[in-house]
């Protein structure tokens, strides 16, 4: 079997739950883009090493702005991560999306404008091919695991990236239906960029929690109430997420030795003459460009 490691970035509801049980050791890392969300628990998971990253910090901590991504890719970069199964919580934007259920989107609309989108903000430049955001081998593995929960897990769809903190008003709701859209959340960029631009097989659990609000709640529940259903679908969909996350790292060999697109995503990126990019510069980015700037 091929050498693998997979990062596992615990999201909204997930994040808290998983580290918990996880065990093993903690690993504190410093990266150049500052200090990441937690520091990481590294563990064994049957035969495959398993680096844990709790998004939100311990006890949600960060908004989804205010998460630092680019150190948080950069720590599971630094560890030997090679493959990462991210998760987060979403609104549903159609109505075969129910609360609850899961989801392994392949599409990204990115409307965030406070973060920082790239490792590359200065020389080198690069630029990574996009197309398909989320890793193919990777989903589809995770799909081939479906069979470990009871709840449905739906193939593909289009997640759009908010910036938030606050929600939706009802016509960005019906916006973002009109444009294709299938999920709405906060997370998922600029970390699935940024995975790519580190190499990293990534693909994400998204945890549906309620219908956003373009499907009115009903009428006879209070907001006291609809905040604990929502909360009570969040922990539903959790657990199902914990048990399909880890179906996936204990059948992993299955797809150890299946080179994913994202492995090689720099190879033709780096569109900057190595004799002007100073070892300065290669120092800074380390683990991230190595493998084509040694020397």
């Amino acid at each position: 079997m091929a050498k693998v490691k997979v990062g596992v970035i615990g999201g909204s509801g997930l994040g808290d739950a998983l580290g918990a049980g996880l065990g093993g050791r903690t690993v504190k890392i410093d990266t150049p883009f500052g200090p990441p969300s937690d520091a990481i628990v590294e563990a064994t998971w049957g035969d495959i090493d398993v680096a844990f990253l709790n998004r939100h910090g311990p006890g949600h901590v960060f908004a989804p702005s205010r998460v630092n991504y680019r150190a948080n890719i950069y720590a599971l970069k630094a560890v030997g991560c090679t493959h990462v199964i991210a998760s987060g919580a979403v609104g549903s934007l159609r109505e075969h999306i129910r609360p609850r259920d899961l989801v392994v989107p392949d599409q990204v609309i990115d409307k965030t404008t406070q973060r920082q989108g790239t490792f590359f903000d200065d020389t080198p430049a690069v630029h990574v091919e996009f197309a398909s955001p989320f890793c193919p081998v990777l989903r589809k593995h995770l799909l081939d695991c479906a069979d470990a929960v009871t709840t449905p897990v739906h193939d593909g769809g289009t997640y759009v990236c908010m910036e938030g903190p606050a929600f939706s008003t009802r016509s960005e709701s019906e916006m973002h239906r009109a444009w294709g859209g299938d999920l709405i959340g906060m997370t998922a960029m600029p970390e699935a960029k940024l995975a790519r631009e580190a190499e990293l097989a990534y693909a994400l659990v998204c945890l549906a929690s309620d219908y956003d609000c373009w499907r009115p709640p009903p009428a006879e529940l209070d907001r006291h109430e609809l905040l604990k259903e929502i909360i009570a679908n969040l922990h539903q969909a959790t657990e199902h997420a914990i048990a399909l996350i880890r179906a996936a790292v204990a059948r992993f060999e299955r797809i150890a030795a299946v080179p994913s697109p994202a492995h090689s995503a720099l190879e033709l990126a780096i569109w900057t003459d190595r004799k002007h990019i100073a070892a300065s510069v290669k120092k800074r980015y380390g683990v991230l460009l190595d493998k084509y700037l040694k020397g």
